[in-house]
């Protein structure tokens, strides 16, 4: 049995798909494959059930896939413990961050790592939290900043900040008085309109949703747009209203465009969190990064609200 094998093994097993483990490694389904199929040989037990589908595991390849985690995981401690014994902090660090997280800490986050770990490679990739979540799990990824998400076993949540939500509706007159932060809303006036949101699963979909149907409302979802931006046009051009957190208008640079209302009664907001792997090893650079993470977040965001 090579180290490789069991590496392909696991990432399989993980995936339930050779075609998916075959894109995430970068490696042909063939010599996957292969070498699957020569620790099946080894031990003369089949660990895969093939199907149309993908994959599932025999009671067997659930046994090795414990066995394959932990000896991975081993390596991956001693090859840490090695680098921490250089004093010097290195490798290359995934995060993961949702669009709107995105559009504010990329380009700080970067600006405090390469000053910090000039010796370490930083990859920022983007993502709805389930989906980041998944990538944790999997190993795509290393840390990640996600929304309101349900716990699992498998991943180590910190919280770090609530963000209050608005309904954001177009300003009648952009020259009246009136503050862009107007008086309060109730989520029953909510429910009556009509509202243009992202698509499930995303974060604030399912919390609205969910909030609501505890009230025994229903939104009135009329467009389902993913992008921030284009539901703030199509707020202002469709006569449409839209459920964002104040910062995500603010980082619009059109907030006279808009009049925001605090949702109340029951007041909705979602909360930030950094997530990190449960079942992986945590390096030094993971540790470091991790609080850096935090406070840039806090800095950030008491910076937009109170802009």
């Amino acid at each position: 049995m090579e180290l490789r094998q069991l590496e392909f093994f696991v990432h399989v097993a993980e995936l339930g798909s050779f075609t998916r483990a075959s894109n995430f490694l970068s490696v042909a389904q063939p010599v996957l494959s292969r070498n699957v199929r020569a620790l099946e040989v080894e031990f003369r037990q089949v660990l895969l059930e093939r199907n149309g589908r993908g994959v599932t595991l025999t009671e067997a390849g659930k046994r090795f896939l414990e066995h394959g985690r932990s000896v991975l995981a081993q390596i991956e401690r001693a090859r840490l413990d090695m680098e921490a014994g250089r004093g010097a902090f290195t490798g290359r660090l995934v995060v993961a961050l949702p669009p709107s997280v995105s559009h504010a800490l990329t380009a700080p986050l970067v600006r405090a790592f390469r000053s910090r770990f000039p010796g370490a490679t930083l990859c920022v990739l983007e993502g709805l939290s389930t989906n980041i979540l998944e990538w944790l799990t999997i190993g795509r990824v290393d840390c990640a900043v996600v929304y309101t998400v349900p716990t699992s076993v498998g991943v180590d949540l910190v919280p770090v900040l609530n963000e209050q939500l608005h309904l954001v509706s177009r300003r009648s007159d952009r020259d009246c008085p009136e503050p862009a932060v107007s008086n309060d809303i109730s989520l029953a006036e909510v429910a009556r309109k009509t509202l243009v949101m992202p698509s499930r699963p995303h974060s604030i979909r399912m919390l609205v949703e969910g909030t609501m149907a505890q009230a025994s409302l229903k939104p009135q979802i009329e467009l389902e747009i993913e992008s921030i931006p284009a539901i703030l046009t199509l707020v202002c051009s469709e006569e449409l209203h839209a459920i964002l957190s104040l910062k995500a208008v603010h980082l619009s640079g059109r907030i006279d465009d808009f009049t925001v209302r605090p949702i109340r009664s029951p007041t909705l907001e979602t909360m930030l969190w950094i997530a990190t792997s449960a079942q992986r090893p945590r390096g030094p650079l993971l540790n470091q990064v991790v609080p850096m993470l935090q406070d840039l977040l806090l800095d950030l965001w008491s910076i937009k609200q109170s802009v």
